[in-house]
């Protein structure tokens, strides 16, 4: 499993968020992003493979960004927040990080899971 880990949950249809693309980004320069996993999540809403297995887990600056727009067009539901992009630090080399993201078509919350 990735040192990094989502799950999406659509709150408005009470399912998981099945099939939206997700993109890990790690900060590398004050301005650059270098995208260092990407993925889907399953049918459970997870995503749980965005860095490979042996892939060090360093402190720094880090984002997921996901797909939103697409999930609910292919839903044939308007949305407002095309993209979600969630942004937050690692400080711990040795802890997983677990980002959910709790979706409706107008709003979303994240939090630190575990």
């Amino acid at each position: 499993m990735s040192a990094i880990t989502t799950h999406v949950l659509d709150t408005s249809a009470g399912v998981p968020a099945a099939g939206i693309q997700v993109t890990l980004e790690r900060r590398t320069h004050s301005t650059r992003w270098d995208a260092i996993g990407e993925g889907m999540t399953n049918p459970d809403g997870r995503a749980n493979n965005l860095m490979g297995p042996d892939e060090a887990l360093v402190p720094g600056n880090y984002r997921l960004t996901f797909e939103t727009g697409a999930y609910f067009a292919a839903q044939e539901i308007e949305c407002f927040f095309p993209q979600v992009i969630v942004s937050f630090v690692v400080n711990n080399d040795v802890r997983h990080y677990h980002v959910p993201l709790l979706l409706t078509p107008f709003g979303y919350s994240t939090y630190r899971g575990s």
